[in-house]
């Protein structure tokens, strides 16, 4: 009776472990998650630039948790605006989405960016005022 209920024991023990392990290797926070099959989004539809969530640059739709990677510069010692270089986020800076400038139209290259404004307002969301690429607002 004694053997049996080692044996119960060692499976139990046994499918724990297989399961940490596999939580290790193939869960959300391994290495080899991102290329699993499982891990696949569906495509979110394409947005409009100036609308809320979504990058000015190849104006693709964020989800939580995505961010558009800048540059900001302060203008002033006591200015509640900054200018802010726009590079994109990762779909257009890694996955060679199209990139164009909202204001002029025209095509970017990953060196470019654009140009824009960020007003910190209290208690709420920075906004941000894109003025145009680097190749058509020189600043």
């Amino acid at each position: 009776m004694g053997d049996y209920i080692q044996l119960l024991l060692l499976i139990m023990v046994g499918i724990i472990l297989l399961g940490v392990g596999h939580f290790l290797f193939f869960g959300p926070m391994s290495p080899v998650y991102p290329f699993m099959p499982w891990s696949k989004k569906k495509p979110l539809p394409p947005g409009k630039p100036g609308d809320p969530q979504v990058c000015p640059v190849c104006a693709t739709r964020l989800v939580r948790g995505e961010l558009v990677k800048t540059v900001a510069f302060a203008t002033g010692v006591n200015s509640k605006d900054r200018i802010v270089y726009i590079n994109g986020c990762r779909n257009c800076l890694h996955r060679n989405m199209p990139r164009r400038c909202p204001v002029c139209k025209q095509g970017m290259s990953l060196k470019d960016h654009l140009v824009s404004r960020m007003f910190d307002r209290p208690n709420q969301k920075n906004h941000i005022h894109v003025l145009g690429c680097n190749l058509c607002r020189k600043v």
